[in-house]
């Protein structure tokens, strides 16, 4: 019942339309304050302001722009809490499980299984095609990058689950007392949010497949496991492996990485399958270690109402 714990707080619906605009002005304003002022510093040092991803890297330096980059979505975060806990009056606690406590075992559990899985693929794909790689390892840069992304990467993918798989899931749940909708909706939006990528503009609109459907594999997982702390532990790992392991001149992540993808990129099979055939092994194997049964009702069923919640809240305990 992870989208019904919204009812352990105030759950007006004029209330997540406020907190909707609070997260967004707080990530997309006051989180923007640290990179809107390096590119004032810049203009009154008489220098050109960058003004896309490429030209910012090249102006700033790769790991002052992630830092940059990554502090809004660490902003972003303390709003999301910020509003659940004022404007909701609702525990951190609820917004992210519905068991009795967070289950840190099943976030660590998702980092190291993807990440082994992750770093496997990409030494894989080095292995047997090195002219597609160049080594990048510089110490003192990489080591910045490293402290970098383990201290902010997973306060923005953390940002991102509590207010796609978090807020709006339980929001949009409650509102429309379905579970498909939230899961279409927020999917959908997650995978909009990447629209501007320079992935997208480099590979075209066909990439959206791989963003909308990594929506919905986090989705199902938040579903069906009652809560995020597997989505939580998977995406903190899909992004910091990314950005320590391999980075590209054409990627939202440009780091100081060990390598650099020097290939031509092009829009192959290789896009679409995680979605159709990674996400579902995945899904099976956290199926089996954690029991999921009833996948219809969980992915499809309506929300019990507040009443039928609290009655079944009391007859548990």
């Amino acid at each position: 019942m992870y989208i019904e714990q919204s009812y352990k707080g105030l759950n007006d619906g004029w209330r997540y339309i406020i907190g909707v605009v609070i997260i967004l002005v707080g990530w997309q304003m006051v989180g923007m304050i640290p990179l809107f002022s390096a590119m004032i510093s810049k203009t009154l040092s008489g220098e050109k302001v960058p003004t896309s991803i490429p030209d910012m890297v090249t102006s700033f330096g790769s790991n002052l722009f992630l830092l940059l980059m990554l502090l809004s979505f660490a902003i972003a975060l303390f709003f999301v809490f910020l509003t659940v806990k004022f404007l909701h009056q609702q525990s951190i606690k609820s917004l992210t499980t519905s068991r009795s406590k967070i289950d840190w075992k099943r976030v660590f559990f998702a980092f190291f299984f993807w990440a082994l899985i992750t770093s496997t693929m990409v030494g894989l794909d080095i292995f047997l095609s090195p002219e597609n790689y160049e080594w990048n390892f510089n110490l003192q840069p990489f080591l910045i990058l490293l402290i970098i992304s383990v201290v902010l990467i997973p306060l923005q993918t953390s940002f991102e689950e509590y207010f796609f798989r978090g807020y709006l899931m339980q929001g949009i749940g409650l509102g429309s007392k379905t579970r498909w909708l939230p899961l279409v909706i927020t999917s959908l939006i997650f995978g909009l949010m990447h629209i501007f990528n320079p992935e997208v503009e480099k590979l075209g609109y066909g990439i959206m497949v791989y963003y909308i459907g990594t929506g919905f594999f986090l989705g199902i997982l938040a579903l069906m496991d009652e809560g995020l702390e597997l989505a939580i532990g998977f995406h903190a790992a899909n992004n910091l492996i990314t950005a320590l392991l391999v980075t590209a001149n054409w990627t939202a992540f440009q780091t100081e990485s060990i390598y650099v993808d020097i290939s031509e990129p092009e829009l192959g099979w290789d896009v679409f399958i995680p979605v159709l055939v990674i996400y579902p092994i995945l899904l099976y194997i956290f199926s089996r270690k954690y029991k999921w049964t009833n996948w219809k009702e969980k992915l499809t069923g309506k929300i019990l109402s507040e009443k039928e919640f609290l009655k079944k809240e009391a007859q548990e305990i």
